[in-house]
């Protein structure tokens, strides 16, 4: 069935280089997240101007195409129509061409693990919080079968985390998927866990932060556990899948193929599973404990200034996904201490963003402008900013510096309160029931999360009302053109092309034929040559060379894409005869093309050819000659 993102999907994937350009495709909570064998094959600008875009970041080793809170409809119909599937490894991205470095290399392993779970992790996080809240109002007792089955969803998930982590990590390393559950079981085996119940062996690293009990041994090798088992553990279970991943490959290459499909991950779990029990389960262990060390202590110096820092420079890193490093330290905190005070100060930041918004919204009076601003406010507020950040805010630059400034101060208050939060998810305005200590009812951080939310609110709502100002520029009203031209009442096009006029609604191609990419017509080339259709400067050019596009001098936007899907010929049979910034004359050739070749491998070669700002005029009036030679009256814009 046709989806009314079709022609967006469309858009999306050729300008990502193509089906054959993805090596995987996941993604959050507004962004769609692509790994790319090459990115410079993606053509950036032509994204960022699609309707239905709000920004494309190049940032972690991914490429990432913003599109809002309905990022899980667009994703569903971009995957069904380049086949890219929802569940396949990202295993691929070793064979990228440029090797990753180590940075980004973590980043995209985070991201990768955890994006995923995120809606239900929210969702699970919120549902505990709603429970707080009912218990302290003492609509429900803990001991009511009510609180216990609704705690069991909420709790649960938690609980469980590297079953789900052991699943997600095995997607991102490349592993059997079930082979990862099955670590992620073994790590929380009741009979596993109630091994801390038995009588301490021996004492590890007494007195220090790596103080570790040793309650069995594997064939005569201590296991050391942690006091609490494995349960809502996060890093025991990443590291683990990425040996085992290691372990299956080593199988792989010498398991007969009669045999491998039961006899590798029999192989891989008989050696993953101790050796995470021996080996890697204790040293994540210390990397936690020494990552958890380190940011309390950082706390501790300074819980002001620390939350100012966070809250000043959260939606900076948003903005290049680089938030995603601090999540394993917040769900590690919440796994060990029951709590979490380090990241806390982030929350003031999504309310002094919206807050930024709102008088940006009372300020301006630019009505298309404000019907960006209402829904990006109303995300704000609960939580999802990036339509915000990318739609308002840091187009306006001072905006987005303002509600930092307001995040930083209230990040600060937030510190000083040395608030706590005590359960998972829950974003902008539901994120408050968080705060509530699940063990005693203790709302004691609520009124300074409330105060650092307030004033960071106010300080940004009053700078950006008195400080932004809307620039002033001279308004293009429909019909009119550039003041540089006031005399031109008509711009005429001429036919780049010899051949066959095709109604633009008649293209096979959804992003061209519903007009989104600007109103014009096609035409099916009897000639492999490509001219200009006006006077003007080329402002685009497709490195495979299919596509150009140029500033007519009298203010016209024109994009000429060559054939359908000709991307994938990755520049074969095309011979550019200019460059972006060249300025060029009606009638000049542009380029060159082989029609044989473009049909040989089976594409179309109708040429759509596109006024892509066609709003700014009255209208765009196409030929209707049913046949146009090279010089001909193309296209009349009004």
């Amino acid at each position: 069935m046709a989806s009314k993102y079709d022609g967006l999907a469309r858009i999306i994937i050729q300008n990502v280089g193509g089906k054959s350009n993805v090596i995987s495709l996941t993604h959050c909570i507004t962004r769609l997240r692509f790994k790319l064998k090459d990115e410079s094959k993606a053509n950036t600008e032509v994204l960022k101007n699609t309707s239905g875009i709000v920004t494309v970041m190049q940032s972690g080793g991914q490429y990432q195409v913003v599109i809002g809170n309905h990022v899980p409809d667009v994703y569903a119909v971009v995957c069904e129509i380049g086949g890219f599937g929802g569940d396949q490894p990202d295993s691929e991205a070793a064979k990228s061409d440029e090797p990753q470095k180590l940075f980004t290399m973590l980043l995209d392993t985070l991201s990768g693990v955890f994006q995923p779970i995120l809606s239900v992790f929210c969702a699970t996080g919120l549902i505990k919080g709603i429970l707080a809240i009912l218990t302290f109002t003492g609509v429900l007792s803990p001991t009511d079968g009510t609180y216990q089955l609704l705690f069991a969803v909420g709790d649960g998930f938690f609980y469980y985390l590297p079953v789900i982590l052991g699943y997600t990590s095995a997607r991102k390393f490349g592993l059997n998927p079930f082979t990862g559950i099955a670590l992620g079981c073994a790590l929380i085996y009741p009979k596993v866990t109630g091994l801390t119940s038995n009588e301490v062996m021996q004492v590890l690293f007494e007195g220090s932060m790596f103080e570790s009990n040793v309650y069995a041994t594997f064939l005569k090798i201590p296991v050391i556990m942690p006091k609490a088992g494995y349960p809502s553990s996060v890093v025991p279970i990443v590291l683990s899948v990425y040996v085992a991943s290691k372990i299956e490959n080593m199988w792989k290459k010498v398991v007969p193929d009669v045999v491998k499909n039961f006899l590798v991950p029999t192989l891989t779990l008989l050696v993953a599973a101790p050796v995470t029990f021996v080996a890697v389960g204790p040293i994540a262990n210390s990397i936690a404990a020494l990552i958890g060390f380190a940011t309390q202590a950082a706390y501790d110096a300074s819980p002001v200034l620390e939350g100012l820092i966070v809250g000043a420079f959260w939606q900076v890193l948003v903005i290049f996904g680089l938030h995603w490093g601090l999540i394993p330290v917040y769900i590690m905190n919440l796994s060990t201490q029951g709590y979490d005070s380090f990241m806390q100060p982030y929350f003031a930041a999504s309310f002094a963003q919206t807050a930024a918004v709102i008088a940006v919204l009372m300020k301006t009076k630019d009505k298309n402008f404000k019907a960006l601003c209402i829904p990006a406010a109303i995300s704000g507020l609960f939580g999802v900013t990036e339509p915000a950040i990318y739609g308002i805010t840091l187009p306006k630059k001072k905006p987005f510096i303002i509600s930092c400034i307001g995040a930083a101060i209230g990040g600060a208050i937030i510190g000083l309160g040395n608030v706590k939060k005590y359960s998972s998810g829950a974003l902008g305005i539901f994120g408050f029931v968080t705060f509530i200590n699940p063990e005693n009812n203790d709302t004691s951080s609520i009124p300074w999360v409330a105060a650092g939310v307030v004033v960071a609110s106010i300080i940004a709502f009053v700078l950006c009302f008195m400080l932004y100002h809307e620039e002033v520029k001279e308004e293009v009203k429909a019909g009119e053109l550039v003041p540089s031209n006031p005399g031109v009442k008509k711009i005429t096009l001429v036919s780049p092309l010899k051949g066959k006029i095709v109604p633009l609604d008649q293209v096979e191609d959804a992003a061209f034929s519903s007009g989104v990419l600007g109103q014009g017509v096609a035409i099916l080339p009897e000639e492999g040559v490509l001219y200009a259709p006006a006077d003007g400067e080329i402002t685009a050019l497709f490195p495979t060379g299919h596509a150009i596009g140029m500033m007519s001098a009298n203010g016209a936007e024109v994009l000429i894409h060559v054939g359908m899907d000709t991307v994938q010929l990755e520049g074969k049979g095309f011979t550019v005869l200019t460059a972006v910034g060249d300025h060029v004359k009606k009638g000049q050739e542009l380029l060159r093309f082989d029609l044989d070749v473009i049909r040989e491998a089976g594409y179309s070669a109708v040429t759509p050819i596109l006024v892509s700002n066609s709003a700014v005029f009255t209208d765009v009036i196409a030929t209707d000659d049913g046949q146009v030679g090279v010089g001909d009256t193309l296209i009349t814009i009004l």
